[in-house]
């Protein structure tokens, strides 16, 4: 089931989602998933975004457990484009088809928002990404310079999908 996430009742279960998913953080920032993630998750939007509009949803299996998020904000890099920050699986539940489900509640929430277009910055360091990100009707647009992410540095590729 994907719901809506609330710092105040679903923070200690996004806080342990990314402790079990630390392969993304290791790979994005170099250093172990801490409290600022869940902060920042709840916190962020993209440039010029407005965090109380984003979307931060959750995927429960029927047990309660969650084993995946993401937060989408709108309004970047054009207005009314949807900017998906994050989309993070449990590494258990990879290859479950649930980054598709995700994915296409994803672009009906934004549809519903009257969104031209969905967008994702994936990590050149992160292939599997990439292919997911292709596979799911995303086009590269862009490749940014190196910047640095906590101790590491990545190219993101922007990748954006019409609706």
């Amino acid at each position: 089931m994907i719901r809506n996430l609330t710092e105040t009742r679903d923070a200690d279960a996004v806080t342990d989602l990314f402790h079990r998913a630390a392969d993304y953080t290791m790979l994005e920032s170099g250093q172990a998933p801490g409290p600022a993630q869940t902060t920042d998750f709840f916190a962020s939007a993209p440039p010029g975004g407005d965090p109380a509009t984003s979307l931060r949803l959750g995927y429960f299996l029927p047990a309660g457990l969650l084993v995946a998020i993401a937060e989408v904000g709108f309004g970047y890099p054009n207005p009314g484009d949807a900017y998906i920050g994050l989309l993070l699986i449990d590494p258990a539940y990879r290859g479950k088809r649930l980054g598709q489900q995700m994915v296409g509640h994803i672009c009906s929430a934004a549809s519903a928002r009257r969104a031209p277009r969905v967008l994702i910055a994936v990590l050149e360091a992160n292939p599997k990404g990439h292919r997911f990100w292709s596979k799911m009707g995303f086009v590269e647009e862009m490749r940014s310079q190196p910047k640095q992410i906590g101790l590491k540095t990545h190219v993101q590729i922007r990748m954006a999908r019409p609706l």
